[in-house]
Protein backbone atom coordinates (compact mmCIF):
# COMPACT_ATOMS: atom_id res chain seq x y z
CA UNK A 1 0.00 0.00 0.00
CA UNK A 2 1.78 3.46 -0.78
CA UNK A 3 0.95 6.32 1.70
CA UNK A 4 2.13 9.72 0.52
CA UNK A 5 1.69 12.97 0.93
CA UNK A 6 0.60 15.21 -2.51
CA UNK A 7 2.85 18.22 -3.04
CA UNK A 8 0.88 19.42 -5.61
CA UNK A 9 -1.40 22.21 -5.45
CA UNK A 10 -4.72 21.27 -6.18
CA UNK A 11 -7.32 23.43 -7.62
CA UNK A 12 -10.73 23.81 -6.41
CA UNK A 13 -12.77 20.25 -7.06
CA UNK A 14 -15.22 21.42 -9.22
CA UNK A 15 -12.59 23.57 -11.35
CA UNK A 16 -10.41 21.90 -13.94
CA UNK A 17 -7.52 24.28 -15.19
CA UNK A 18 -6.16 24.16 -18.75
CA UNK A 19 -3.22 21.09 -19.47
CA UNK A 20 -0.60 23.86 -19.37
CA UNK A 21 -1.28 25.48 -16.51
CA UNK A 22 -1.61 22.27 -14.57
CA UNK A 23 1.71 21.17 -16.18
CA UNK A 24 3.28 24.25 -15.21
CA UNK A 25 2.01 24.72 -11.72
CA UNK A 26 3.28 20.90 -10.43
CA UNK A 27 6.44 20.60 -9.06
CA UNK A 28 6.78 17.28 -10.84
CA UNK A 29 10.27 16.47 -9.53
CA UNK A 30 8.99 15.99 -5.79
CA UNK A 31 5.97 13.53 -6.67
CA UNK A 32 6.46 10.50 -5.69
CA UNK A 33 6.00 7.24 -8.49
CA UNK A 34 5.88 3.76 -8.84
CA UNK A 35 9.46 3.95 -9.71
CA UNK A 36 10.61 7.43 -8.72
CA UNK A 37 9.60 10.37 -8.82
CA UNK A 38 7.95 12.32 -11.86
CA UNK A 39 10.03 14.87 -13.34
CA UNK A 40 9.69 12.73 -16.41
CA UNK A 41 6.13 12.90 -16.73
CA UNK A 42 5.52 16.60 -18.41
CA UNK A 43 7.40 15.58 -22.07
CA UNK A 44 5.20 12.32 -21.61
CA UNK A 45 2.15 13.84 -21.23
CA UNK A 46 2.72 17.01 -23.59
CA UNK A 47 3.37 13.87 -26.31
CA UNK A 48 0.33 12.61 -26.21
CA UNK A 49 -0.79 15.58 -28.55
CA UNK A 50 0.89 14.48 -31.12
CA UNK A 51 -0.51 13.84 -34.19
CA UNK A 52 2.04 11.04 -35.20
CA UNK A 53 0.34 7.96 -33.61
CA UNK A 54 3.25 6.25 -32.88
CA UNK A 55 4.53 8.93 -30.64
CA UNK A 56 1.38 9.25 -28.95
CA UNK A 57 0.73 5.49 -28.26
CA UNK A 58 4.33 5.24 -27.27
CA UNK A 59 3.51 8.42 -24.66
CA UNK A 60 1.02 6.34 -23.39
CA UNK A 61 2.97 3.90 -21.00
CA UNK A 62 5.58 6.89 -20.37
CA UNK A 63 2.50 9.17 -18.90
CA UNK A 64 0.67 6.90 -17.05
CA UNK A 65 2.46 3.73 -16.51
CA UNK A 66 4.72 5.47 -13.57
CA UNK A 67 1.28 6.15 -11.82
CA UNK A 68 -0.46 3.32 -12.47
CA UNK A 69 1.50 0.32 -11.09
CA UNK A 70 -0.46 -2.49 -9.02
CA UNK A 71 -3.68 -0.39 -8.99
CA UNK A 72 -2.28 2.27 -6.29
CA UNK A 73 -2.47 6.14 -6.41
CA UNK A 74 0.51 7.62 -5.79
CA UNK A 75 1.28 11.16 -5.23
CA UNK A 76 1.84 12.05 -8.76
CA UNK A 77 -1.83 10.00 -9.86
CA UNK A 78 -3.78 12.91 -9.12
CA UNK A 79 -1.92 15.51 -11.49
CA UNK A 80 -1.28 13.23 -14.03
CA UNK A 81 -5.35 12.09 -13.60
CA UNK A 82 -5.92 16.17 -13.78
CA UNK A 83 -3.97 16.80 -16.81
CA UNK A 84 -5.16 13.87 -18.65
CA UNK A 85 -8.77 15.24 -18.01
CA UNK A 86 -7.50 18.48 -19.00
CA UNK A 87 -6.46 17.53 -22.51
CA UNK A 88 -9.30 15.10 -23.51
CA UNK A 89 -10.91 17.76 -25.94
CA UNK A 90 -7.58 18.93 -27.43
CA UNK A 91 -7.67 18.60 -31.41
CA UNK A 92 -4.12 16.61 -31.41
CA UNK A 93 -6.44 13.69 -29.06
CA UNK A 94 -9.61 13.33 -30.97
CA UNK A 95 -7.88 12.86 -34.57
CA UNK A 96 -8.15 8.88 -34.59
CA UNK A 97 -9.96 7.13 -37.30
CA UNK A 98 -13.57 7.12 -35.82
CA UNK A 99 -15.90 5.05 -37.42
CA UNK A 100 -19.80 4.86 -36.04
CA UNK A 101 -19.62 1.08 -35.14
CA UNK A 102 -20.06 0.47 -31.35
CA UNK A 103 -18.18 -3.03 -31.04
CA UNK A 104 -14.76 -1.21 -31.95
CA UNK A 105 -12.50 0.98 -30.81
CA UNK A 106 -11.19 4.16 -32.91
CA UNK A 107 -8.52 3.35 -34.35
CA UNK A 108 -5.43 5.15 -32.79
CA UNK A 109 -7.48 6.40 -30.46
CA UNK A 110 -5.35 7.60 -27.98
CA UNK A 111 -8.66 9.38 -26.48
CA UNK A 112 -10.26 6.34 -25.64
CA UNK A 113 -7.00 4.61 -23.98
CA UNK A 114 -7.43 7.89 -22.24
CA UNK A 115 -10.89 7.88 -20.91
CA UNK A 116 -10.60 3.77 -19.97
CA UNK A 117 -7.41 4.78 -17.89
CA UNK A 118 -9.27 7.29 -16.00
CA UNK A 119 -12.55 5.03 -15.14
CA UNK A 120 -9.73 2.48 -13.88
CA UNK A 121 -8.44 4.65 -11.85
CA UNK A 122 -11.13 5.90 -10.31
CA UNK A 123 -12.49 2.50 -9.92
CA UNK A 124 -9.55 1.86 -8.28
CA UNK A 125 -10.57 4.61 -5.37
CA UNK A 126 -13.58 3.75 -5.83
CA UNK A 127 -16.27 3.56 -2.46
CA UNK A 128 -15.85 -0.50 -2.71
CA UNK A 129 -12.37 -0.17 -2.35
CA UNK A 130 -11.79 2.61 0.36
CA UNK A 131 -14.43 -0.16 2.51
CA UNK A 132 -12.38 -2.85 1.99
CA UNK A 133 -9.21 -1.01 2.85
CA UNK A 134 -10.95 -0.24 6.08
CA UNK A 135 -11.56 -3.88 6.64
CA UNK A 136 -8.25 -4.82 6.10
CA UNK A 137 -5.65 -1.96 7.62
CA UNK A 138 -8.83 -0.20 9.81
CA UNK A 139 -10.65 2.67 10.05
CA UNK A 140 -8.08 5.69 9.55
CA UNK A 141 -7.08 3.85 6.04
CA UNK A 142 -8.22 7.01 3.70
CA UNK A 143 -6.90 9.45 6.24
CA UNK A 144 -3.81 7.73 5.78
CA UNK A 145 -3.87 7.10 2.64
CA UNK A 146 -3.34 11.18 0.93
CA UNK A 147 -2.94 10.42 -2.26
CA UNK A 148 -6.38 8.52 -2.57
CA UNK A 149 -7.84 10.86 -0.68
CA UNK A 150 -6.83 13.39 -3.24
CA UNK A 151 -7.27 12.01 -6.30
CA UNK A 152 -11.49 11.16 -4.66
CA UNK A 153 -11.73 14.94 -3.98
CA UNK A 154 -10.78 15.83 -7.54
CA UNK A 155 -13.52 13.79 -9.21
CA UNK A 156 -15.66 16.70 -9.91
CA UNK A 157 -12.91 18.27 -11.89
CA UNK A 158 -12.59 14.73 -13.77
CA UNK A 159 -15.78 14.38 -14.58
CA UNK A 160 -16.00 17.83 -15.89
CA UNK A 161 -14.66 16.54 -18.55
CA UNK A 162 -15.59 13.02 -19.13
CA UNK A 163 -19.30 14.10 -19.01
CA UNK A 164 -18.83 16.00 -22.42
CA UNK A 165 -17.92 12.85 -24.40
CA UNK A 166 -20.82 11.21 -23.54
CA UNK A 167 -22.44 12.80 -26.15
CA UNK A 168 -19.91 11.44 -28.87
CA UNK A 169 -20.40 10.96 -32.18
CA UNK A 170 -18.73 7.40 -31.76
CA UNK A 171 -20.48 4.63 -29.90
CA UNK A 172 -17.48 3.24 -28.38
CA UNK A 173 -16.04 6.28 -27.20
CA UNK A 174 -19.36 7.43 -25.26
CA UNK A 175 -19.17 3.87 -23.67
CA UNK A 176 -15.59 4.62 -22.47
CA UNK A 177 -16.80 7.63 -21.41
CA UNK A 178 -19.87 6.17 -19.45
CA UNK A 179 -18.00 3.72 -18.11
CA UNK A 180 -15.01 6.25 -16.56
CA UNK A 181 -17.99 8.54 -15.59
CA UNK A 182 -19.59 5.86 -12.87
CA UNK A 183 -16.93 5.76 -10.20
CA UNK A 184 -16.67 9.18 -10.77
CA UNK A 185 -20.39 10.30 -9.05
CA UNK A 186 -19.58 8.44 -5.73
CA UNK A 187 -18.32 11.88 -4.95
CA UNK A 188 -21.30 13.40 -2.86
CA UNK A 189 -20.82 16.90 -5.69
CA UNK A 190 -21.76 14.29 -8.51
CA UNK A 191 -24.75 11.75 -7.18
CA UNK A 192 -27.25 14.01 -9.14
CA UNK A 193 -26.06 13.00 -12.29
CA UNK A 194 -27.26 9.10 -10.88
CA UNK A 195 -30.48 9.45 -13.41
CA UNK A 196 -28.68 11.09 -16.66
CA UNK A 197 -25.89 7.91 -16.77
CA UNK A 198 -28.26 5.18 -16.07
CA UNK A 199 -30.61 6.28 -19.10
CA UNK A 200 -27.07 6.58 -21.06
CA UNK A 201 -26.30 2.98 -19.16
CA UNK A 202 -29.79 1.63 -20.74
CA UNK A 203 -28.72 2.39 -24.23
CA UNK A 204 -25.55 0.98 -24.12
CA UNK A 205 -26.92 -2.01 -22.99
CA UNK A 206 -29.18 -1.97 -26.18
CA UNK A 207 -26.25 -2.07 -28.31
CA UNK A 208 -22.98 -2.82 -26.90
CA UNK A 209 -21.12 -6.49 -27.07
CA UNK A 210 -18.14 -5.43 -25.38
CA UNK A 211 -18.08 -7.29 -22.44
CA UNK A 212 -16.49 -4.95 -19.61
CA UNK A 213 -18.66 -2.10 -20.40
CA UNK A 214 -21.97 -4.41 -20.09
CA UNK A 215 -20.29 -5.42 -16.71
CA UNK A 216 -19.13 -2.41 -15.10
CA UNK A 217 -22.58 -0.80 -15.88
CA UNK A 218 -24.52 -3.51 -14.99
CA UNK A 219 -22.80 -3.04 -11.75
CA UNK A 220 -23.34 0.49 -11.46
CA UNK A 221 -27.52 -0.21 -12.07
CA UNK A 222 -27.47 -2.23 -9.54
CA UNK A 223 -26.25 -0.46 -7.07
CA UNK A 224 -28.24 2.05 -7.84
CA UNK A 225 -31.21 -0.25 -6.97
CA UNK A 226 -32.06 -0.87 -10.54
CA UNK A 227 -33.67 -3.84 -11.96
CA UNK A 228 -30.97 -4.73 -14.60
CA UNK A 229 -33.47 -8.42 -15.50
CA UNK A 230 -34.88 -6.88 -18.44
CA UNK A 231 -31.49 -5.15 -19.80
CA UNK A 232 -29.54 -8.68 -19.34
CA UNK A 233 -29.04 -11.14 -22.60
CA UNK A 234 -27.85 -14.64 -22.46
CA UNK A 235 -24.16 -13.60 -22.39
CA UNK A 236 -24.62 -11.07 -19.02
CA UNK A 237 -26.57 -14.24 -18.12
CA UNK A 238 -23.53 -16.78 -18.75
CA UNK A 239 -20.72 -14.48 -17.57
CA UNK A 240 -22.41 -14.07 -14.50
CA UNK A 241 -22.30 -17.85 -13.58
CA UNK A 242 -18.88 -18.06 -14.73
CA UNK A 243 -17.82 -15.06 -12.20
CA UNK A 244 -19.76 -16.92 -9.62
CA UNK A 245 -17.18 -19.95 -10.36
CA UNK A 246 -14.31 -18.16 -10.29
CA UNK A 247 -14.90 -16.41 -7.14
CA UNK A 248 -15.79 -20.16 -5.76
CA UNK A 249 -12.89 -21.85 -6.72
CA UNK A 250 -10.81 -18.99 -5.52
CA UNK A 251 -12.11 -18.85 -1.66
CA UNK A 252 -12.16 -22.75 -1.89
CA UNK A 253 -7.93 -22.58 -2.99
CA UNK A 254 -7.59 -19.38 -0.23
CA UNK A 255 -9.33 -21.15 2.72
CA UNK A 256 -12.25 -19.31 2.76
CA UNK A 257 -10.30 -15.58 1.59
CA UNK A 258 -12.63 -14.08 -1.15
CA UNK A 259 -11.59 -10.17 -1.45
CA UNK A 260 -8.96 -9.34 -3.12
CA UNK A 261 -6.79 -6.01 -1.87
CA UNK A 262 -7.95 -2.85 -3.64
CA UNK A 263 -4.45 -2.41 -5.17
Amino acid sequence: MTHSRSQAEQPHPAELPPFQTLLDSTNWASLATACGTGESLPVALTLLTSPDPLISESALQDALGPVTHQNSIYEATVPVALCVAALLDHLGIGAGDYSHDAQAPPDHATLVQLLDWLGDTAHDADDECVALGERLYGAGFLHEYEAMRAFRDARPAIFSAVHAFLGHDNAYVRHTALVAAVPLIEHPLLTQHQADLASHARRLLATSTDRRHRDRVLDAMKAWGHDTSELENASDIAARGHYALLRAARVSSEGGYSEDPPF
